[in-house]
């Protein structure tokens, strides 16, 4: 049984095997050929919507901003691909997010809390929600999506409760979590914000340390690696991407949104957990084989029960960033936001049956859904129809899965 998608490798090719095919090599790449094609789907959905829109997609202001539109679903997107890798679904996220929204808006405004306490409290509170879910899931057996689909209504109820109405005039300082920029205490560069050029570096030189140091790892206990040419392709198209992105953004009114430093946070911290902790391990081996799981020692029901723990958590910094973002708390906050994280998790590569899936997979499937609403409205395109849009690229994205699936088990 596999336990991490990123040790489930073939072994090296005997050098007297047969030549294998292109489409057999791809195949033992594992997940890496499934990660390469969504990064490609995004690159070619970006490009499409920069000629459709004649440029206006990837405007520096326009960029900033579908990351300030769009944290908040890559905030919930990590949280979930941890429940659906574990083989579960969590449907009252976007409850949740509505409900602590409300709570933290009325505790900076109705009791007069610093932000920062009242932040604090919002965290603890998305926690304590999934600490309840969890126990339910976990302890006494029922299926996660039954708890969180009670869990929908009951938290969409309490929202309704605590908010009521509309609650607006809170402090310019929360607000900033998603409107602001990082200072420019580094001046400009040709009218390019130096902070952002050198965040930009900074992330350009630790990714490709990183994908160096792994694959000589992968190399010290003789596990298959990619060739040397397909390794430098990637690690150059990485760069070329990150340093594009860099300059567009460096030239935006604010330069580094503060949202995507969150993001970029928590993209790191949690790919760290899932692929290099024993956590990590067995959310993949629960996920792969539950029954086998148990055998080996792992406590599923603890992992369980702290996996929906941290979605709260995470539900919690979303409710933060959606509030700060449209300046107050509004009941109806959060619909369709556990939709939205769902589709980037099955977009960004997670198997339906659990065990599979990447927090940077997650994260390309949440920018995928975040492009696609951003080019369809400067197009003009009619809601309805962007929801429909959307449905079919989750519905082909899995069917996609799946047949790549069944190929390779009959081969």
């Amino acid at each position: 049984m596999s336990t991490t998608t990123d040790l489930n490798l073939p072994s090296p090719t005997p050098p007297d095997a047969p030549r294998l095919s292109v489409a057999q090599r791809l195949q033992g790449l594992g997940g890496n050929a499934r990660q390469y094609g969504i990064f490609a789907a995004l690159v070619v959905i970006v490009l499409l919507f920069q000629v459709l829109t004649d440029g206006k997609l990837l405007l520096a202001n326009n960029v900033a901003a579908l990351f300030q539109q769009n944290g908040h679903i890559m905030v919930l997107a990590i949280g979930m691909l941890m429940v659906i890798v574990a083989g579960h679904i969590d449907l009252s996220v976007g409850s949740v997010v509505a409900f602590v929204g409300g709570v933290v808006a009325v505790t900076m405004r109705d009791f007069d809390t610093p932000w920062i306490v009242a932040v604090l409290v919002g965290l603890a509170l998305g926690a304590l929600v999934g600490a309840w879910q969890g126990f339910w899931v976990a302890y006494v057996g029922i299926p996660a999506f039954i708890v969180t689909l009670a869990g929908m209504l009951v938290f969409r109820g309490l929202a309704l409760v605590v908010v009521g109405e509309t609650l607006a005039g809170l402090p310019s300082a929360f607000i900033r979590i998603s409107k602001g920029s990082l200072p420019n205490v580094l001046g400009f560069v040709n009218n390019m914000d130096v902070v952002t050029l050198v965040i930009g570096a900074a992330a350009i030189a630790a990714i490709a340390l990183t994908q160096v140091r792994a694959r000589r790892a992968l190399r010290r206990h003789d596990l298959h690696v990619e060739s040397t040419g397909l390794f430098v392709t990637k690690i150059a198209m990485v760069v070329l991407g990150i340093g594009v992105f860099t300059v567009i953004l460096s030239l935006s009114a604010g330069g580094t949104p503060i949202v995507l430093v969150i993001v970029g946070i928590l993209v790191v911290a949690y790919s760290f957990l899932m692929g290099r902790t024993v956590f990590g391990r067995h959310i993949y081996a629960i996920g792969g084989n539950r029954p086998a799981a148990a055998l080996s020692g792992v406590n599923t029901r603890k992992v369980d029960f702290l996996i929906f723990v941290n979605i709260g958590l995470l539900a919690g910094v979303a409710a933060v960033m959606t509030t700060a973002r449209a300046g107050a708390a509004i009941a109806s906050a959060g619909v369709n936001y556990e939709l939205d994280a769902i589709a980037a998790c099955f977009i960004g590569g997670a198997a339906v049956t659990g065990g599979v899936g990447r927090v940077a997979g997650a994260i390309v499937g949440a920018l995928i859904m975040g492009v696609l609403n951003m080019g369809l409205s400067i197009l003009s395109v009619d809601p309805s129809w962007q929801q429909a849009i959307k449905g079919l690229v989750l519905l082909l994205a899995v069917a996609f899965d799946l047949l790549n699936k069944r190929r390779a088990g009959t081969q």
